[in-house]
């Protein structure tokens, strides 16, 4: 049995763990805070195989731009002069092709069904308790040019082999009885479900802790001991630990982690926003995504949570209101009986999205230490992706990952 450090404890984290507990390995993970304030906890919940296209795609530093000229609207680069953010920023712009977009759509398919395949076992087998619901996803629109834009991505997805059904206003409405939808029509993705992430990162702790796995809060990890091409120990600010194997699923923070292993690892943390509607006695049963607010919409149990934007601002977590407002302002534009008044600072969740700049995840053994394996940059699907990528990583532990080819996904294309 081999010790394996994770560090980080978010979902990717914990979802490594769960997957090398299983194979039988000996796992301690390693945070920089309590569990309950990491980015997978105030996630939207949404499980999305739809998510086919990335982040990085003709016409998104065009729309970006444009929005960066409001402040409620749904997308802030942070201005700063940042070595980092420009090379991040460079990098984006040359994967933003079709390129790039028609290489990525299988292996990001491939990888969401994989996830969503664990999911579905994970909510069978009976480890894990997380309101698990397959109700597809809504995304909905109300004008001509994102009707426009939606109809081609779902024909996308209809060829990639993802179901995307067209809907109209009606139709819309139809699947949902309870309450008023505002909107021009929108696509159903029905292959998408949702879940509570605040009741799966609790579950998952608890079960690892129950079954033997050494969960580290407020552990921060200073350094590393190596030994040649070899990672021997996790340095933290309580001790060090010796270790087998070195994951790193950090986060947002693992270009700092990275650092201390001198390797050098292209992601800017894209930080996100959400509130909650308690006890809401008209609440929506499908998952929504309204598209020209690029706001979420899902329901977990009798409360409703909203999330939204992306502000690319390092490692920033403050609160910027005016992003919170934009988010209310849209809501009643789409589902006007769902009264929403704007939240006050103290109940705002946020967190950090690690971004890579081709939308691609990093996931994979790095070319400089035999026993270090990254897991991270999952954007806004980290929580979708977190089974798959554990899975991954467990398989990458003891050979080669074969759930699926990964090259697409290695740490070091950007070195």
């Amino acid at each position: 049995m081999s010790h394996i450090g994770i560090v980080g404890g978010g979902i990717i984290g914990l979802c490594s763990a769960y997957y090398l507990h299983k194979a039988g390995h000996h796992v301690t993970l390693f945070d920089q805070a309590p569990i309950a304030d990491g980015c997978s906890f105030g996630n939207a919940g949404m499980i999305v195989p739809s998510h086919i296209i990335p982040l990085a795609q003709p016409g998104m530093i065009a729309k970006g731009m444009r929005w960066m000229l409001k402040s409620t609207s749904p997308f802030y680069v942070k201005p700063r002069l940042n070595a980092d953010l420009l090379r991040w920023g460079w990098l984006f712009y040359r994967h933003s092709t079709p390129e790039h977009v028609a290489y990525s759509i299988p292996v990001l398919r491939d990888l969401s069904l994989l996830s969503k395949r664990l999911y579905q076992d994970l909510a069978a087998n009976g480890d894990l308790n997380f309101e698990w619901q397959e109700r597809g996803l809504l995304m909905l629109y109300k004008t001509a040019s994102a009707e426009h834009e939606m109809v081609e991505e779902a024909d996308v997805a209809n060829r990639a082999g993802i179901e995307a059904q067209i809907l109209t206003e009606q139709q819309v409405q139809d699947l949902e009885p309870n309450t008023r939808v505002d909107v021009r029509g929108g696509i159903l993705f029905p292959g998408d479900a949702h879940l509570n992430p605040n009741e799966l990162i609790r579950s998952l702790v608890l079960y690892l802790r129950k079954e033997g796995v050494t969960i580290l809060e407020n552990h921060t990890v200073t350094g590393f001991g190596k030994t040649s091409a070899r990672v021997t120990s996790v340095q933290t600010s309580q001790g060090d630990y010796p270790v087998d194997t070195v994951v790193i699923a950090g986060g947002a923070w693992s270009p700092v982690i990275a650092q201390q292993l001198e390797l050098r690892l292209s992601l800017q943390g894209g930080k996100g926003y959400s509130f909650m509607l308690r006890n809401v006695a008209n609440n929506i049963r499908v998952p929504a995504i309204m598209l020209e607010a690029r706001a979420t919409a899902t329901p977990m149990g009798s409360d409703l949570r909203f999330a939204g934007t992306l502000e690319v601002a390092g490692t920033d977590m403050t609160v910027n209101m005016n992003r919170v407002r934009g988010i209310v302002q849209s809501i009643n534009q789409y589902y006007p009986d769902i009264p929403v008044d704007m939240p006050v600072v103290d109940t705002v969740w946020r967190g950090l999205r690690p971004c890579s700049p081709d939308g691609l995840p990093y996931i994979g053994r790095t070319e400089r230490y035999d026993n270090v394996v990254l897991a991270t940059g999952h954007g806004m699907m980290g929580l979708s992706l977190g089974p798959a990528t554990g899975k991954l990583v467990s398989e990458l532990v003891d050979g080669p990952a074969d759930s699926m080819e990964i090259s697409a996904f290695r740490p070091d294309r950007f070195a």
